[in-house]
């Protein structure tokens, strides 16, 4: 919180790294990680009416996103409607009727009426005041910056993205822009509908301190998962897998979805005509979601690649899962195959923070050691594959290499998936360019994240520590992208959230927010 007039809330973008296609079915689950990239929701009361004609009228809204052309959008609020809570979106007098923003306005209106059902409408008037300014913004990773870096004469470079201002300007309207493909909607949302319940007093201050799983995370953490699981599914007009919402609630996690009949009843636009809270609830035992919290091991670096190719990922999903259907013996039998590699490699990701812990000094070794050498040769040494010296070391080695080969037999079943679905999950223009990134030294494994495509892949690699830059894998990763010729590579600056899910943050400590915030 910067001052008791406004609230700041941030959620994390989401890569998913095995899992996709399985995760819509909740027998299986999804190996989720969050992103160091965010989306920031800045909430601050207006001390006085928009102008004197509005002191009597409704309550007004402004949500700014000023990373964007022409995305200002004014809402009045109507709180004794017949109908319940109204959100009417009004004309932007400064140039004419603002272009619409179903996500902004059906967040606004379902978290306002859960509000209203918590705390009263005229409690909720109080709160409100005069009215709210919002600011969204989303980090730089969330949209292609090709377009700034030309414009720089900057190389497609994580040193050059490093150098973009933080929240860097588009120059496009919304609808235009190109997205990478981080589930810039899902954190949207989640820091927007958290932002509102906080700033409301709709749930405790203290809802996003504690972090975990499902077991162990708040009940207001849970509320706005819900709801937000809601507000996304409403707004994208179906009610999909939920994985991005809830990476960006709870962070890296092993996902098992909800089944969408807990959502049926409210997956209409129009104003609900019945109360949200006793199934948006987490009391409400429809809610069957899962979420184990998920971490990359230490000395790990997740990398994060926009191929500027782009996949339609609704069109892949409806042609595998009509696959599966026509041919549901076969895809059982495939779909088991890969959730076991899944599952197997995330127990063998999570043993190797285990293992860092208990034996650091072998750990660090080891990944020191394997950062030199592609995963062929990483036991190809006597002196450690047969030495009773570098057991400790041996051990860890081997954790990695299970890690790799698995990561390896979840790609393989993967393009086998899209090549009976006819699907290009893994094209062989993106099989290329793995093959040729986790064959270079201190790379673990990578893949096509969610469900495929053209448009993005992910490596983890090694990050030993007190490593010349130039040696590091990540830069010889980046070598190769910057001289890859078969697809037009561009890094994403994100690794895997530290701060986990949904937070707290402070206006001035978030460098370029308060900035974002005051310009016009």
């Amino acid at each position: 919180m910067s001052s008791p007039a406004s609230t700041v809330v941030s959620s994390p973008g989401k890569v998913l790294l095995a899992g996709g296609y399985l995760v819509l079915d909740p027998a299986y689950s999804g190996v989720v990680v969050s992103t160091s990239s965010r989306f920031y929701t800045v909430i601050e009361i207006l001390p006085q009416p928009p102008s004197p004609a509005h002191a009597e009228g409704p309550v007004q809204i402004r949500v700014r996103s000023p990373q964007f052309l022409d995305a200002t959008w004014l809402y009045s609020v109507d709180l004794a409607a017949s109908e319940g809570i109204r959100v009417e979106s009004v004309a932007h007098n400064t140039n004419g009727a603002s272009s619409k923003n179903k996500f902004v306005h059906l967040a606004l209106q379902r978290t306002l009426t859960l509000a209203a059902e918590l705390r009263s409408a005229g409690t909720l008037q109080n709160t409100l005041s005069y009215g709210l300014d919002i600011t969204i913004v989303g980090d730089n990773d969330f949209y292609s910056q090709r377009a700034q870096l030309t414009a720089n004469n900057l190389p497609p470079t994580l040193a050059s993205l490093s150098k973009l201002p933080p929240f860097n300007r588009t120059n496009v309207r919304l609808p235009d822009v190109h997205k990478t493909g981080l589930g810039s909607s899902a954190a949207l949302i989640t820091s927007l509908v958290s932002g509102l319940l906080l700033h409301l007093n709709v749930i405790p201050i203290d809802s996003f301190a504690t972090e975990g799983g499902t077991a162990a995370a708040s009940e207001g953490r849970k509320l706005a998962h819900n709801l937000a699981q809601y507000v996304h599914c409403l707004a994208q007009g179906k009610v999909g897998s939920g994985f991005d919402v809830s990476a960006a609630v709870f962070g890296s996690q092993l996902y098992t979805r909800f089944n969408p009949v807990v959502l049926e009843p409210l997956m209409t636009e129009d104003a609900p005509n019945r109360p949200l809270h006793p199934i948006i609830s987490p009391s409400n035992l429809a809610w069957t979601y899962h979420v184990e919290p998920f971490k990359l091991p230490p000395q790990t670096r997740l990398m994060l690649a926009d191929v500027d190719a782009g996949s339609d990922t609704p069109s892949l999903v409806g042609k595998v899962l009509k696959w599966r259907k026509e041919n549901s013996e076969d895809a059982k039998k495939l779909w088991d195959t890969i959730d076991s590699l899944n599952q197997s490699i995330s127990k063998t990701l999570l043993n190797l923070s285990a293992i860092a812990e208990k034996n650091p000094t072998a750990y660090r070794k080891a990944v020191k050691y394997i950062s030199t050498i592609q995963s062929v040769q990483w036991l190809a040494n006597p002196n450690i594959a047969a030495s009773d010296n570098h057991i400790d070391m041996k051990e860890v080695i081997e954790q990695f290499i299970d890690a790799h080969n698995l990561s390896e037999g979840i790609r393989d079943n993967m393009r086998m998936m899209g090549q009976r679905a006819d699907v290009p999950i893994e094209p062989p223009e993106q099989t290329a360019l793995l093959d040729a990134c986790i064959s270079v030294a201190g790379v673990i494994g990578g893949g096509v994240p969610g469900a495929g495509g053209y448009d993005a892949i992910w490596l983890l690699v090694c990050d030993p520590i007190n490593c010349p830059t130039e040696e590091l894998p990540a830069s010889r990763v980046e070598r190769v992208w910057s001289t890859y010729t078969g697809l037009d590579v561009s890094p994403l600056l994100a690794s895997e959230s530290a701060a986990k899910g949904v937070r707290v943050e402070c206006l001035d400590t978030v460098p370029g927010l308060q900035e974002s915030v005051h310009a016009h």
